[in-house]
């Protein structure tokens, strides 16, 4: 289906521009692009003179401590009395099962649904869904501008996180020109590159550097390499004193192992409730795999060469089943 991204766009700043009370939230375990879209949304929102509340799960929380810096101490981990008059603004979310809260779930919730994964279901009462943006804060970049909003420095940064993060440091292949400028002009409006980089990618607590020895310790291969994956255990956690947050990265090591096609990175989830699950995070090496295919046929989803789901196959019936996306894929 063919969609008109200029109506779509139009709407959604139209929405922006007529609401008075927002909601403004994003996925479940977020990323850089989550957070920095959830930062600068809010920021964009209150300088229209809008009442704006930022709202995730108490389990988010703490946050990867390469994200700790960002302005969100006044994050609501409870719903405002009012949230029913709200619009609720989903950021960088694929899908709404994403944010698993019956009230944001309900059937006449008013949504502003903004996000660049190409597998968006369009779950919103409007959506502006860009899936050639290297990430959602890019897509807030360009609305900032069509409302006419002042690019502050905290606004800058949180843009630039969700960017530096999303495009992997401006090497992964949806990093374009415009993504350069967009990151030129953030430069310009005070963005600190140094620090910025220091506090996302170094910096790494010693426990972290642990678990990703035990998980590098765990690699497997398949298919002659072309499938590589590494497992993380409870047992990894508590004996490195690491916690959940600190196996983020750590698939990208994985996929940079010589001949990987496609890696995975399979972690224990420790939080209540979610011993039984594990989550597995995917990582394209080449143009011949897309791994948000294989991530929607197990309920998850994301980009063509990063993606994810939760599952409670065992380890053996887990690889079976990657294997054979993989080899479907290269039809072999």
């Amino acid at each position: 289906m063919s969609v008109d991204t200029t109506t779509e766009r139009a709407q959604v700043v139209a929405e922006l521009r007529n609401g008075d009370r927002f909601l403004v939230t994003t996925h479940e375990n977020p990323d850089g692009d989550a957070l920095g879209s959830l930062v600068a949304m809010n920021g964009i929102l209150e300088l229209m003179g809008k009442d704006s509340v930022m709202f995730m799960g108490e389990d988010d929380f703490p946050l990867p401590y390469e994200y700790r810096h960002l302005p969100l101490s006044n994050v609501r981990h409870e719903l405002p009395d009012d949230a029913g008059a709200r619009t609720i603004v989903f950021l960088d979310c694929g899908n709404i099962d994403r944010m698993p809260v019956n009230f944001l779930q309900r059937a006449n919730a008013h949504i502003v649904n903004i996000d660049h994964h190409q597998d968006n279901t369009r779950f919103g009462t409007a959506n502006l869904v860009v899936g050639g943006a290297s990430c959602t804060t890019e897509i807030l970049y360009g609305l900032r501008d069509e409302l006419e909003v002042k690019l502050t420095p905290e606004i800058a940064e949180a843009l630039y996180v969700g960017l530096v993060t999303d495009t992997g440091k401006f090497q992964y292949k949806n990093t374009t020109a415009g993504a350069h400028r967009m990151a030129a002009d953030l430069i310009e409006s005070g963005v600190d590159v140094h620090r910025v980089f220091r506090t996302l990618f170094e910096n790494v607590p010693p426990q972290k550097l642990a678990l990703l020895a035990r998980a590098l310790a765990s690699v497997e291969r398949f298919d002659n390499g072309r499938l590589t994956v590494a497992f993380i255990e409870r047992e990894d956690y508590q004996s490195t004193g690491a916690d959940e947050s600190y196996s983020e990265g750590i698939v990208d090591h994985v996929r940079a192992l010589q001949g990987t096609s496609a890696a995975a990175l399979v972690r224990a989830q420790l939080k209540e409730g979610r011993e039984s699950l594990r989550k597995v995070s995917l990582r394209a090496a080449d143009d011949n795999v897309d791994v948000s295919a294989i991530a929607r046929k197990m309920g998850g989803g994301g980009h063509r060469q990063a993606a994810g789901f939760s599952t409670e196959l065992a380890h053996a019936e887990l690889v079976d089943f990657l294997r054979s996306e993989i080899a479907a894929q290269a039809g072999t």
